[in-house]
């Protein structure tokens, strides 16, 4: 898979260091992968099995589960990363591949996967 990704910026810079990432990480059904998208004010977490090309559970700060939510982004990011995992449980999903989608795994990144060990999903 030959992708080539052109110009300047922190977007262009972050989408071609997340498709030199995913040229090797690929969700499986016994490991499907764990996406994290950031924006300035929200974060999605999806568990994605790239061999069948199907969303398996996704969580994400733009939910009602949010509606009431007080506290700061990484404590946002770290309770979505709490609820991908127990939605995993129920799906039967245990152990995950993390792509943390060209971001640098700091801050809100890391705290999504520091809820998802939480709540039990290995990494």
């Amino acid at each position: 898979m030959s992708v080539k990704i052109y110009g300047k910026g922190k977007r262009v810079a972050r989408l071609r260091r997340h498709f030199r990432l995913r040229k090797h990480i690929s969700g499986t059904a016994e490991r499907p992968r764990l996406v994290v998208t950031r924006s300035n004010r929200h974060m999605v977490a999806q568990i994605v099995d790239d061999t069948k090309g199907m969303t398996l559970a996704s969580v994400s700060t733009m939910q009602s589960d949010f509606s009431g939510f007080e506290g700061t982004k990484s404590e946002a990011a770290k309770k979505v990363g709490e609820l991908i995992a127990k939605k995993a449980k129920e799906a039967g999903i245990t152990e995950v591949v993390f792509d943390r989608g060209g971001n640098k795994y700091h801050g809100r990144v890391a705290a999504v996967a520091e809820g998802a060990r939480e709540g039990g999903l290995a990494l």
